[in-house]
């Protein structure tokens, strides 16, 4: 196992850090680099003893969309960050109020009030989580401050194709662009172009549990890539806070909700990250469900193994490919992973299962649609990007019962 040490400090944007080095090494494998060691327990441990040491200037944060359940997880987690302060929280439609007449869970956090993004002052700013819809999203980041870090936590830079994005979103890209720059920010697997991003396209929920516990397998030619066949259930909390009439609670209490059949917007999001691991096109069968509950996602997978591979050999892979991960867990023997098993933690539970169809395996993903899903993978990125160790902030265990 590597060490890890401060080895001094280094300046972004006028901003002291004391620098992280990772003595471990990484494995590259074409596209995909992943770190031989990241987060264990002795490491945490000595990551805590370097986190003690307050930074001489902390990293000035704004949080865009403050009002929404991304935005106000951000803040949540942020907490007890020690090196991101918040600075400024933009909300439109709730400008000129404190996040804790918003959210009353957060009245205790000493938090400037939210502003219009039009009245936003980002002099006091050096990194923005851009936690607005899907679709307002890309002229605002063009207009930002180049200066700045990034992490958008709408759907407005995942896809590489701006034409694919029109076709999926219905509207041209508005920033073709600055799409060229951004990187995918699936963390444990786009580790090292996410370090020297400015700009990062945090994924989707659905994508994330998805493509973890998918990308090392077909990456080792373990898996065909034809036939996959996914069904993932949300918690309502990934439908967004906006009122809307299908997320009322008599339409989804006592009942599983099934939509974007065929046609959800995630859909080429997974797609290409498999294409990228298989170096060819793939397509899926994916259907999403809304379930009765505030937060989770499962994701149950099912794949067709290459000639003489066995689920016990995925198990083996994915065990050993996240080994050292702190946030990818593999569950032992044949237990399920329950969405229960991560709420409000940034961690992701998966295990591998034998198919009674010959040939066939199944696997179950499960995260907080919330957090690994959206906040904490933004927050594990932007400390990347910082070159802070990413696991600052976000070791939360989760919350049971």
């Amino acid at each position: 196992m590597g060490s890890i040490a401060a080895v001094g400090s280094i300046s972004y944007n006028g901003i002291c850090l004391r620098k992280i080095q990772d003595e471990t090494s990484y494995h590259r494998d074409r596209n995909f680099k992943v770190r031989s060691s990241v987060a264990s327990k002795q490491q945490s441990l000595q990551f805590s003893k370097v986190e003690s040491h307050k930074l001489e200037k902390t990293v000035r944060i704004g949080v865009l969309g403050a009002s929404g359940y991304t935005g106000s997880e951000i803040v949540r987690l942020l907490a007890n960050h020690p090196y991101f302060d918040i600075t400024l929280m933009t909300a439109d439609r709730k400008a000129g109020q404190s996040i804790g007449s918003v959210f009353p869970h957060l009245a205790t956090q000493d938090l400037p009030d939210m502003v219009a993004v039009k009245d936003a002052n980002f002099s006091d700013v050096d990194a923005v989580f851009c936690c607005l819809p899907h679709g307002t999203t890309q002229e605002i980041i063009k207009s930002l401050p180049t200066r700045l870090k990034i992490v958008d936590l709408s759907a407005d830079f995942r896809l590489r194709d701006v034409s694919e994005y029109e076709e999926w979103y219905g509207q041209p890209h508005k920033a073709a662009d600055l799409q060229k720059e951004a990187v995918y920010g699936l963390t444990e697997i786009l580790r090292s172009e996410i370090q020297s991003a400015r700009l990062v396209a945090n994924p989707g929920c659905f994508p994330t549990s998805i493509l973890l516990p998918l990308i090392p397998l077909i990456n080792s030619k373990l898996i065909e890539v034809k036939n996959i066949i996914i069904d993932s259930k949300s918690g309502v909390s990934g439908a967004g806070r906006g009122a809307k009439e299908a997320n009322l609670y008599t339409e989804i209490a006592e009942g599983i909700h099934s939509y974007g059949v065929t046609r959800h917007r995630h859909a080429p999001e997974i797609e290409q990250g498999l294409a990228d691991a298989a170096r060819s096109k793939v397509t899926i069968s994916f259907t999403p469900h809304l379930m009765p509950m505030s937060r989770g996602m499962q994701s149950t997978i099912y794949v067709e193994m290459a000639p003489g591979v066995s689920s016990e050999d995925l198990n083996q892979h994915l065990r050993s490919f996240y080994e050292n991960e702190e946030f990818v867990k593999l569950m032992k023997d044949d237990k399920p992973p329950h969405t229960r098993h991560v709420r409000g933690s940034n961690y992701c539970f998966v295990n591998v299962f034998p198919d009674r169809i010959p040939g066939r395996a199944i696997i179950i993903s499960v995260i907080d649609n919330l957090v690994k899903g959206a906040s904490g993978q933004a927050i594990q990125n932007l400390n990347l990007m910082m070159g802070i160790p990413e696991t600052t902030g976000l070791l939360y265990m989760p919350l049971f019962p």
